[in-house]
Formats: structure tokens, sequence, C-alpha cells
């Protein structure tokens, strides 16, 4: 039963570093501007690079991504459980995702995910520079976050087939691919219809921030 506690407060609290939503913090801190009126109404990266400049939009990044990534070394320091680790990574993402500070609303989990994915798997790291070179070529952020997540967790997979990367951390890695995947509705519906917004500058006019 002692256990079962544990995890179960390892887990409420992977969810609970997930939901710390760093755009609507920092947005309202330094701009005083609530990210979640503007463009997608997303509280990551790049909702926040288009209205908080990109010196705000790169510290939520980076921010997003420890979220995810943290709670996942630590447990992995502690020598948790394999299947621990893996819900665990879910659930930071859910809760970036689904946020219960902003009425459950909140990313759509690339950042937050992949740090996660990145702390049960160090290689996925390399999915960064890919997303850098989709997004030069193609100025879409949203094909490259698609991209991204099927080809990170065909490597989680494929690793799990030939080495001894656990299955749950694989399943994991698709468990959050599946999320993105799903929070991109809207720009795969755009993308098909050739009305997806493609990567640019600020939406404030002069903003150097």
């Amino acid at each position: 039963m002692t256990g079962l506690v544990i995890a179960a407060v390892a887990i409420v609290a992977a969810y609970g570093s997930g939901s710390v939503p760093w755009g609507v913090v920092l947005g309202r801190m330094l701009k005083g501007i609530d990210i979640r009126e503007l463009g997608s109404g997303n509280t990551g990266a790049t909702n926040s690079l288009r209205y908080l400049g990109w010196k705000i939009a790169v510290s939520v990044g980076i921010l997003d991504v420890f979220k995810g990534l943290l709670p996942i070394v630590i447990a992995r320091w502690l020598d948790a459980p394999h299947w621990l680790v893996a819900v665990m990574a879910v659930a930071a993402t859910i809760g970036h995702c689904w946020c219960p500070f902003l009425k459950f609303r909140g990313g759509k989990g690339m950042a937050t995910g992949g740090g996660a994915a990145i702390g049960m798997l160090p290689i996925l790291f390399l999915m960064l520079p890919l997303m850098i070179v989709i997004v030069a070529i193609t100025r879409y952020v949203s094909l490259a976050s698609l991209i991204v997540a099927v080809t990170g967790t065909t490597m989680a997979f494929a690793f799990a087939a030939t080495t001894d990367f656990p299955w749950s951390h694989a399943g994991a890695v698709l468990c959050i691919a599946v999320i993105v995947i799903g929070k991109h509705r809207g720009n795969i519906a755009r993308l098909r219809a050739g009305e997806e917004r493609r990567f640019g500058a600020s939406e404030i006019p002069g903003d150097a921030a």
C-alpha cells in the first residue's frame, strides 16, 4: 500500500509540474498580457513568440521542456519502476495540455511531452535539430511537430525492439505523440486546406523583446 501511495504522489507531482502555465505566468509578469486571449489561445512557445516576443518565447519553451524533463530525470535517479516513469511522463504532458489552473486549457504538449520523452530516451534530443530544419524549410511549426512526434515514436519502438529500452517507456512516447497529434487537429485541417499560418515575425509591430 505504501508503494502505491508513493507512486500516486509521484504521478500527481508530475502532473503538477506539467501544469505550471509558464506562457501565462511570464506573459502577465513581463508584458501584462494574457496569452490565452490572443492568437490560438495556447499557452506554449509558438503562440508566445507571436505575441510576447522571442525572448519570452524562448524562456517559455525552455521552461516547458524542463517541466516534463525534470520529473522523469528525478524518478529515474531514484530508480523508480519503469511503469511509474512512463505514467509520470504522460501525466506531465496531460498537465500541460489540460491545466487545472486554466480551466483545463493549455498548450499542445510538444515541449513538455518532448522533455518527458527525452528524459526516458535521451537520444530523442536529436528531434530538436530535425524540427528546426523542417520549420526552416516549410515555415510550418505544426507540420514539424507532427513529423517529430511520429519520428520520435518510431525511434522509441525501434530502441525497445533492439535494446533494453523498456517497452513501457516506448508506450509512453506513443501516448505523448497521440496527445500531441490530437491537440493539432485544427492545424491538420488547416494544413490540408492550405490555410495554416506559417512561422514568422511577432504580431506586435516593432516588438524586439
